[in-house]
């Protein structure tokens, strides 16, 4: 069984309303160092196969049909080998 995790974050240019909520936030609670915060989603997919090299392809496509917005989004994959079989997920 595979471990695909997928960052997905707003493309450098686009307006992060959140990231800056939770900067100024952060500043207000007194932690001035922080000067700037890009909010984005973390999710982890657990995938019954074992070719690393065939899911790969399948996660591009998931995170272009559904999990980023290729528009405003970005997303990073890593994939890892669990020990689990595909039953017990």
């Amino acid at each position: 069984m595979l471990r695909a995790s997928v960052y997905v974050t707003l493309r450098r240019g686009v307006l992060d309303p959140q990231g800056e909520t939770i900067k100024s936030s952060l500043n207000r609670l007194g932690f001035e160092e922080v000067v700037g915060v890009r909010a984005g989603k973390y999710l982890e997919l657990d995938l019954c196969t074992e070719d690393a090299a065939l899911a790969r392809p399948r996660l591009e496509a998931m995170c272009r049909q559904l999990l980023a917005n290729p528009v405003i989004e970005d997303y990073t994959l890593e994939i890892e080998e669990l020990e689990a079989p595909c039953d017990s997920a």
